[in-house]
């Protein structure tokens, strides 16, 4: 599935001011290709990618998947977040099966799928537990395990490694990878890590502070696995930073001038 940003633009509107989040985004996704955003604090990318979810409606322009405009959520697209949602009274395997018992997928065949996703993300033996026994990463493993139970086409990825430790989080880096070449999904990944967007992405859409506007689309066509230490990636890691730089900048300006308006 290939999926188009069109003239998107997103206002937050309040009691007192409203806050232009996003303008003028234009992007293509192409099937089977994993895009990372990248920007500063509040440049807009987990609320484009909620866009994208169908879980916040766009103030302008449209967002199409294929030649169908989407305006809510559905099957053809998973989200996992960064503070994992999943519910604690739940086993592991209830909580991979929850998205297919809605659907109202027979139990043994979903007893089939969510066996299948454990033993690919490596918690078989974890099935039974709740969610309050496993570790932050297993619990993120389950959340991805739960996102492709009901076999979405396109995979959003809000900073879903942000709250890990690095060990952990390298660990579930290879992981997506592995699975992304798996399964063959679209992945769209919100990262504020530069190293991570780079290890990860075959491009990398950085964002402009508020508003959000895509500045630069980096190109990577390194094969993986990489090596973020090679000359080869070295490069691509500065030419990354020195284009973030300036919003960096600019975002811990912008924000200043709000907590001065707000005193």
């Amino acid at each position: 599935m290939t999926v188009r940003f069109e003239d998107i633009d997103k206002r937050y509107v309040g009691r007192e001011h409203e806050v232009l989040a996003l303008t003028g985004i234009n992007l293509t996704i192409e099937e089977g290709e994993f895009v990372s955003l990248l920007g500063p604090s509040g440049c807009g990318k987990s609320t484009l990618l909620k866009i994208l979810a169908g879980l916040l409606p766009a103030s302008a322009g449209r967002v199409m998947i294929n030649s169908t405009e989407i305006s809510a959520p559905g099957p053809d697209r998973a989200v996992v977040f960064q503070d994992y949602a999943l519910f604690p009274w739940m086993t592991v395997e209830g909580n991979v099966e929850f998205g297919l018992e809605a659907r109202g997928i027979p139990a043994a065949e979903r007893r089939q799928t969510s066996t299948e996703l454990l033993a690919l993300v490596g918690l078989s033996e974890f099935a039974t537990r709740y969610p309050h026994h496993l570790s932050g990463g297993m619990k993120q493993r389950v959340a991805i395990a739960r996102a492709l139970a009901v076999a979405p086409e396109i995979l959003l990825m809000d900073e879903p490694f942000g709250a890990l430790d690095a060990q952990t989080r390298s660990l579930l880096q290879n992981e997506v990878l592995r699975i992304w070449e798996l399964y063959k999904k679209t992945i769209l990944f919100v990262t504020h890590a530069i190293d991570e967007a780079v290890f990860l992405s075959d491009r990398v859409v950085i964002m402009t502070a508020r508003p959000g506007q895509i500045k630069e689309i980096i190109t990577i066509d390194a094969q993986r696995p990489r090596d973020l230490t090679s000359p080869e990636m070295s490069a691509v890691l500065r030419q990354v930073r020195a284009v973030l730089a300036d919003e960096i900048n600019r975002a811990a300006a912008l924000e200043q001038a709000d907590l001065m308006a707000a005193s």
